[in-house]
């Protein structure tokens, strides 16, 4: 065997192709031609250094990446304790009118009336302060509430602002209308710091994203086994055809 096929053999078996000669006879040559093993030694060491390469230096960005990230919000506890305190304000003010209303039970006409709207009013009350203290304390709730309260403190400002101009009615009382106004503020900053926390942080974005391509890849390894089952199956166009 001459040194040029025995060079070529061992190149290609280097790189992991079909030798042109027998490895057997390719050994032998180079277990008696110096050269050739010299030859397949420098090769060796090329091609290991070709393969393993030290990595670029790469520089450290941790500190760069910390300080553009935006800390996380916190707990709002402020917010909380202030929509708590609404809304212990708020249940005072409906058990004060349950308690001050005067029983007008037996009575009939225009008065029974006004202390049966006077109840409903305190009991409106009453469980808008129970509301109020139960987004504070499970802050997930206040998005539920927003809804409702919203569109009826809206109403109530539109009307309780036509009563205070015609004098039907006093601004003490309208001023009395402000702790729910200022609970329905309070839920939209509660309801907001809870959308905030419960946001999905980079990380476990992309963990999600990494975990599709895998499902992805099971399902279209799938795809072709179906579709060599079903085409053995295959229904007749029409009835001429079967």
């Amino acid at each position: 065997m001459k040194c040029e096929t025995c060079r070529e053999a061992l190149s290609a078996r280097l790189d992991g192709e079909t030798e042109p000669a027998p490895s057997a006879v390719v050994d032998r040559h180079v277990a008696g031609c110096a050269a050739c093993r010299s030859w397949l030694a420098r090769a060796e060491r090329l091609h290991r250094t070709l393969l393993l390469r030290p990595a670029p230096p790469v520089p450290d960005l941790t500190a760069v990446i910390l300080e553009r990230t935006p800390a996380p919000p916190g707990e709002g506890w402020t917010a909380r304790i202030a929509l708590a305190v609404v809304a212990i304000a708020q249940l005072a003010l409906a058990f004060a009118q349950l308690l001050g209303v005067e029983d007008h039970a037996a009575g009939h006409g225009t008065e029974s009336l006004i202390g049966h709207l006077s109840h409903e009013s305190s009991a409106w009350n009453l469980a808008v302060g129970v509301g109020l203290g139960w987004a504070a304390f499970r802050t997930k709730a206040a998005a539920g509430q927003l809804p409702a309260l919203t569109g009826f403190v809206a109403l109530l400002l539109a009307l309780s602002a036509g009563d205070l101009v015609t004098g039907q009615v006093t601004a003490g009382r309208v001023l009395t209308h402000g702790l729910v106004v200022l609970g329905v503020l309070l839920l939209y900053v509660v309801n907001r710091q809870h959308r905030l926390r419960n946001l999905p942080s980079p990380a476990t974005t992309a963990d999600s994203s990494d975990s599709y391509p895998a499902e992805t890849s099971h399902e279209t390894e799938e795809a072709p086994e179906r579709s060599r089952q079903h085409r053995g199956f295959r229904r007749p166009a029409s009835r001429h055809v079967a």
